[in-house]
């Protein structure tokens, strides 16, 4: 049995639990062995490398250490865990002096760090080492007939990840046929949700998760099928306010 560092980021074990709860299971019946990172802090998100480059690298290599020291590769569920995580990564291969010192510092601290660890998002596993054939074979009760839009947002599919194709990623879309659903023609699935937009700037949230709801229904897709938690979050509590200010319904199960 292949084993990883789960790493599961702050949405995991907060709104997001529910995705948590899901994705264990499945992880132990397809023959992968999940160990939760001990004393693992919050990668900052995107936006901590927005305010503070040091400091988020610096506590992204802390992380990166960890798995490190543990031997073992990273598997991060999150989308923004996976992108801060894999820039952080390539910025501590770049070898310039501006990683090194963090990496000297990091060091000095306890958390040295070589940069033997890959991370990994739980998608790219179940594709590519696990393999859709053998993902078949789990199968217990097939999705027939359930035409889904999968979403992918725009984290997953960013420079620094080499996830999918970053125009039209397809990943999401094989597994899906995989057990079973069928994949709608989804135009908008790597289109941002807002992010924290939602909570901060609520009209331009509510019109950015409008678009992607209305081109779901477009498409006539069942269900919208997402591999990020903060995506899966907004899209589910903006319908209420999507509906009553667009004069639509929109709803449809995430």
């Amino acid at each position: 049995m292949n084993e990883y560092i789960y790493y599961p980021g702050c949405s995991a074990k907060s709104n997001a639990k529910h995705y948590e709860e899901s994705i264990l299971p499945v992880f132990k019946e397809i023959g992968i062995k999940l160990n939760e990172m001990e004393d693992w802090n919050c990668c900052g998100a995107t936006a901590s490398l927005s305010v503070d480059k040091t400091k988020a690298f610096a506590i992204n290599g802390r992380i990166l250490s960890i798995a490190e020291k543990a031997g073992k590769d990273i598997v991060a569920p999150c989308a923004a865990c996976y992108l801060t995580l894999k820039k952080s990564n390539q910025f501590f291969m770049s070898k310039t002096e501006e990683a090194k010192k963090i990496l000297k510092d990091l060091e000095s601290a306890g958390c040295e760090y070589k940069g033997t660890v890959k991370v990994n998002h739980p998608l790219g596993l179940f594709t590519d080492e696990i393999g859709l054939e053998e993902i078949k074979k789990k199968v217990k009760r097939k999705l027939t007939g359930l035409r889904v839009a999968c979403y992918y947002g725009c984290q997953v599919v960013r420079p620094y990840t080499d996830f999918d194709d970053p125009d039209y990623p397809v990943r999401l879309d094989n597994l899906m046929k995989a057990i079973g659903a069928e994949p709608v023609d989804y135009s908008a699935k790597t289109r941002c949700c807002g992010g924290s937009l939602t909570a901060n700037i609520e009209e331009a949230g509510l019109r950015l998760n409008y678009i992607l709801l209305k081109e779901a229904k477009r498409k006539g897709a069942d269900a919208i099928v997402t591999i990020c938690p903060l995506c899966l979050f907004n899209l589910e509590i903006t319908q209420d306010k999507i509906v009553k200010k667009y004069k639509n319904d929109f709803k449809i199960p995430i």
